[in-house]
């Protein structure tokens, strides 16, 4: 089983340290099936194991994230005092009290966050008899108030009132219809991301396709919505930051190192040393390394083609980047979505496990 941990900066997004773990070592393996006899010995007496980690796969990243946060001070000379997390382990629990009681401060992915609020209203769609269906809690109307919640957070960075008063706004925002319009606590103005608000600052009428919400379903849903509006989360999103830099970096990993391919740690580490070059300085890094191995300057081929490469690298990131390709992409997906939404009812509910 192998792992690993990178602690990235938010400020510059670049790998700042990594921590990686095995808990297999191959050598160990063939030692336990060897005779007891003088290669036996040999082989023990110059085997350095490859096994630094022991525990299940779900303590690995508790384990490489208190490692890398106990060495900072003395490999990297500061502190992370402060841990952007998804709140999916407990990583943050074992590092707060690194530099002394609570010197780490938590905040949160705004990304997650938003997922977070999706998930649970899917799981009270599940568990709650009546909510599922046509004009009740169905998945387009939580990946559209799920959406305004991020925009919410996004449009009120640094200001905690405000952003409380805007995510409290978008349930009513999303629950509303031309017949039952609720936009009384949306931004005013013709900035607003409320369509009705930006009609009545336009001087112009306003009407939406969405049915709305019942008031049953809504008071159903709220206190479970609600708990995400709470000022103590709320205030851990206040940064703006997201973990799209990690996101990036697991990607550029599992290129190098696929996870279907086990390897031993001395193959895992040199992929992971080649990815956070690349990650870092792109090809650069790579050039940097041949300098390093040859003690020469690569050729001018090579020095072109590696430029090429970084040019088209950094411009697919600024198109991806553009306001109108994530407003493209979110328009294709929003299309995907609705028709295996539309497929799954044509279709009716063929698998479910343990249902059949």
């Amino acid at each position: 089983m192998n792992g690993c941990v990178a602690a990235i900066s938010v400020e510059t997004g670049k790998v700042l340290d990594i921590e990686v773990m095995s808990s297999y070592c191959p050598t160990c393996k063939r030692l336990q099936t060897m005779p007891r006899n003088f290669e036996y010995e040999s082989s023990k007496a110059d085997h350095i194991c490859q096994c630094n980690f022991t525990g299940s796969s779900s303590k690995m990243e508790i384990v490489g994230a208190s490692r890398i946060f106990l060495r900072s001070e003395k490999l990297r000379r500061l502190q992370y005092t402060q841990y952007y997390g998804d709140g999916d382990s407990k990583a943050f629990m074992s590092v707060k009290d690194t530099y002394g009681l609570n010197s780490v401060t938590k905040f949160e992915c705004i990304g997650h966050v938003q997922k977070r609020g999706g998930s649970r209203l899917r799981k009270l769609k599940t568990k709650t008899k009546g909510l599922s269906g046509e004009g009740k809690l169905t998945d387009n109307f939580i990946d559209r108030l799920q959406n305004y919640y991020g925009i919410a957070v996004r449009s009120n960075v640094g200001n905690l009132t405000a952003m409380q008063q805007n995510v409290i706004a978008a349930l009513y925002h999303c629950s509303s219809s031309d017949k039952k319009p609720m936009h009384g606590q949306c931004p005013i103005g013709k900035e607003s991301w409320c369509y009705f608000q930006r009609g009545v600052a336009n001087g112009t009428k306003c009407s939406t396709k969405y049915a709305g919400l019942s008031n049953d379903i809504l008071n159903k849903i709220k206190p479970v919505y609600l708990e995400l509006c709470d000022k103590q989360i709320l205030s851990k999103c206040l940064h703006e930051r997201t973990q799209n830099a990690n996101e990036c970096f697991n990607g550029i990993v599992w290129q190098k190192v696929p996870k279907e391919v086990f390897v031993s740690l001395k193959t895992i580490k040199f992929g992971l040393y080649d990815a956070i070059a690349h990650f870092n300085e792109g090809l650069n890094g790579c050039l940097k390394v041949f300098n390093k191995m040859n003690n020469e300057n690569p050729g001018v081929f090579t020095l072109r083609g590696y430029k090429h490469l970084d040019k088209c690298r950094i411009r697919e990131s600024i198109h991806n980047a553009d306001p109108k390709t994530k407003k493209n992409r979110k328009i294709l997906r929003a299309l995907k979505k609705k028709k295996i939404s539309v497929l799954e009812v044509k279709d009716g509910k063929n698998y479910k496990s343990g249902a059949f």
